[in-house]
């Protein structure tokens, strides 16, 4: 390294610079930044004031290279705007910062073909682990998953047939079971909101179904759905649509998600139909919203992000060879009764 006439730097400031300026070996600089336990707290002082003063970058591919170890989490999830996966998030990126690894974030856009690209592009950063949500995985991007030989969490939902790691619910039973809440409160003909219409909210409209149908009380025409993404305006619409379907004959309302189920009970208030006397709403993921509105409203609440908490801690104890007594956790749910089914008999 050479300063220039004016001071500054000629070239990229490399690992000996910064083992010159620190008056330390190059091997005590790489130890400082890729096993600092292995180094003395003086050393790792002299050595970040450094790389503070020079603004070096350390070169994580070379580094991955030398120890075979990258630092990086990949973790691909279906959207980034939705409150769901961000609430899953913010339990990942808390413990594997404590745990001192870093996050590469990818958005699949609910598409398995953007999901496989997307794998193929976090495998390339050689990943020492991967959570990616729910699967429905091409052929492909599951063959790469599986020669990956990397720890790898499926989360969002109960797989039977799981890569690796698995941690989830059953939106299938969770869909029956708020059937069988709806028909405790003394509602008959319920209807089904669904957007999007991704593997999950196909498994709840199959566990709506199924209830239902067990008790001879499905009719087709009770479903409206539609491949938009999901609104609040959407659920108002669909709310309109299937109330003109059973010409108004419908006294509760099952929602794929808490946006739908928001846009069914303003649709609702403005048609004047009295919730819950006249209409249930129930929803789906209990976003903070369904506590405050009015009436509030039923919801289905999981965990999301301890199970954003438990992929992480399950990726580490992977890698850290430690024992997984059980590699598929079900995180369950609980459905939330809030004003908007609860009808006094």
């Amino acid at each position: 390294m050479k300063k220039s006439k004016k001071g500054s730097y000629d070239g990229k400031i490399t690992l000996v610079d910064v083992a010159l300026a620190a008056a330390v070996s190059p091997i005590t600089v790489s130890r400082v930044i890729n096993q600092p336990e292995k180094v003395s707290e003086a050393a790792r002082l002299k050595v970040q004031k450094a790389i503070d003063e020079l603004g070096y970058i350390p070169n994580q591919h070379a580094s991955s290279l030398a120890s075979s170890r990258s630092g990086v989490i990949g973790v691909a999830i279906p959207s980034l705007s939705n409150v769901v996966f961000t609430d899953v998030l913010r339990g990942i990126y808390k413990v594997m910062g404590a745990a001192g690894y870093k996050v590469l974030l990818v958005d699949t856009h609910y598409s398995p073909l953007e999901e496989e690209k997307m794998v193929r592009t976090l495998l390339s950063q050689s990943p020492e682990g991967l959570i990616i949500t729910g699967g429905d995985q091409t052929p492909a991007c599951d063959q790469l998953l599986r020669k990956s030989r990397i720890p790898l969490v499926q989360i969002m939902e109960l797989l039977p047939n799981p890569i690796d790691m698995n941690i989830g619910f059953s939106h299938l039973l969770a869909g029956a079971d708020v059937v069988a809440h709806l028909l405790a409160q003394g509602y008959q003909r319920i209807g089904f909101i669904g957007a999007r219409m991704d593997p999950r909210v196909q498994q709840r409209i199959r566990g709506y179904t199924q209830a239902l149908a067990k008790r001879d009380l499905f009719e087709a025409n009770l479903i409206a759905t539609s491949p938009e993404p999901s609104s609040i305006a959407l659920g108002g619409a669909l709310f309109k649509s299937l109330m003109a379907a059973n010409e108004g004959r419908i006294d509760a309302v099952f929602c794929a998600n808490d946006d739908l189920a928001l846009g069914a009970l303003f649709e609702a208030q403005r048609m004047n139909i009295a919730i819950p006397k006249q209409l249930a709403i129930c929803g789906f993921n209990d976003i903070e919203a369904a506590t405050y509105v009015n009436p509030s409203l039923t919801s289905v609440a999981v965990g999301r992000y301890e199970m954003g908490v438990k992929a992480a801690e399950l990726i580490i104890q992977a890698l850290n060879q430690q024992p997984i007594d059980n590699k598929q956790i079900d995180m369950g749910y609980v459905i939330k009764q809030r004003d908007s089914t609860h009808r006094q008999q």
